[in-house]
């Protein structure tokens, strides 16, 4: 490990590691897991999600492609005996993938070429960011998932760029999910919009950057999800759009 990936893992311990985060987390998280089901934890990172899932009685399905730091996601999770680590990527196919790394921002490892090259024109905050190595990483579907754990109660997507390839890889509706909007891309998370409301009717909610409450006091329709997105993702910057499925309201497109 050289200078810059030191700097940038100590970076990321320093804010994701820290353990009074938790309480927060778990405060936020509580009304969406359900104690005893699966959670999927895609882009686990270093797991600071992952360990609020398994604290609040979840059976958590933590997968992180960064070879660099799985044995520290495994390492926080080890006093829960039923959590899960994988270090596949998950996209729209089964397979393999090129990942690329960012020594100095192991937060931003990302599968989209499309998003590497575009972001950081369109969002300052990623002006500076270089991606500097790739790695060849297994490539697996929510569907595969499905098939091992069983139907999530909640599935958590941060994966820079290919939320959407995640989506893809889902052919019927999960009770509760989130994935991460950034601003500059807004189209993408348009079109997960799109593509949830292909497998279910449902309702919306959103944060802002690292802050753990909803910022609408309503859970809204995906079309006034979309109008806020034009209105003030620039301004929020980046954040997570949660989503709940109305009950009955789900579309199954397995065939």
């Amino acid at each position: 490990m050289n200078i810059r990936q030191m700097i940038g893992l100590g970076r990321s311990m320093f804010i994701y590691a820290a353990p009074w985060r938790q309480p927060a987390l778990r405060r936020f998280y509580q009304p969406l897991i359900e104690p005893g089901r699966p959670v999927f934890d895609i882009g686990a990172h270093l797991g600071d999600r992952s360990q609020a899932f398994a604290a609040l009685g979840a059976q958590v399905i933590a997968l992180e492609p960064q070879p660099a730091l799985r044995p520290f996601l495994a390492w926080r999770l080890r006093r829960y005996p039923d959590a899960v680590v994988l270090g596949d990527a998950v996209g729209a196919t089964t397979g393999e993938a090129r990942l690329a790394l960012s020594d100095r921002h192991p937060t931003l490892a990302s599968l989209d070429a499309d998003w590497r090259a575009s972001i950081g024109e369109r969002n300052s905050s990623f002006a500076d960011v270089e991606w500097e190595r790739e790695v060849t990483v297994p490539l697996i579907t929510l569907e595969t998932l499905i098939a091992r754990y069983g139907v999530p109660g909640f599935c958590k997507i941060d994966v820079e760029g290919a939320e959407l390839a995640v989506l893809e890889g889902l052919e019927q509706a999960l009770p509760a999910l989130s994935f991460e909007y950034v601003a500059g891309r807004e189209d993408q998370a348009r079109a997960c919009l799109d593509r949830l409301e292909s497998l279910g009717d449902y309702r919306y909610n959103v944060t802002i950057g690292e802050r753990r409450r909803m910022a609408l006091s309503d859970w809204q329709t995906a079309d006034a999800l979309r109008d806020w997105l034009t209105d003030h993702a620039a301004a929020a910057g980046s954040g997570d759009i949660y989503a709940r499925l109305i009950p009955g309201g789900a579309r199954d497109r397995r065939r």
